[in-house]
């Protein structure tokens, strides 16, 4: 199931490039979307930068059919690979039938930045693969919301 989502900062592109950079900020998302523990290491190869997150969380309020599926807990590792002002985008949910890829974009809009997410989901399930998709997306899609208004904070000078 492909999806996409924008999220918008009031700052420049090289401050939110530096924001998505920093350890200490997907420490503050992970805060903000619940995780108990979180972990990020960022590496650079040539004229690339890599972001890793690993992260668990306690999983809330997934229907039924999904709870067999995706347990009492989740770990997720997420992988941004810059290059310039895009990134390949990854989340591995290691132990579960479900995937996450795409690229992420920063662009510039006036005195804002934009980022933009293009991602695909998949579930390796049958029968219920679509249903725990479009799950996923829509989790996804509510902790863009906490990454974006953990930027906001970030941005505003709330930064750990």
């Amino acid at each position: 199931m492909k999806f996409q989502h924008e999220l918008t900062f009031d700052a420049g592109i090289e401050d939110v490039r530096a924001m998505l950079l920093a350890p200490a900020f997907w420490d503050s998302v992970a805060q903000a979307t619940g995780a108990f523990s979180s972990k990020t290491t960022v590496s650079e190869t040539g004229s690339s930068v890599e972001t890793v997150t690993d992260e668990e969380q306690r999983v809330v309020g997934v229907p039924g059919f999904a709870k067999k599926f995706v347990g009492e807990s989740t770990r997720a590792i997420k992988t941004l690979r810059w290059t310039g002002d895009s990134a390949t985008f990854a989340v591995e949910t290691p132990g579960k039938p479900t995937s996450l890829s795409g690229t992420a974009t920063l662009s510039s809009s006036g005195t804002s930045t934009k980022l933009r997410y293009d991602l695909d989901v998949k579930a390796s399930v049958p029968l219920v693969g679509g249903k725990l998709e479009k799950l996923v997306a829509d989790l996804t899609i509510e902790g863009f919301g906490k990454e974006e208004a953990a930027g906001v904070a970030w941005l505003a000078g709330g930064q750990a």
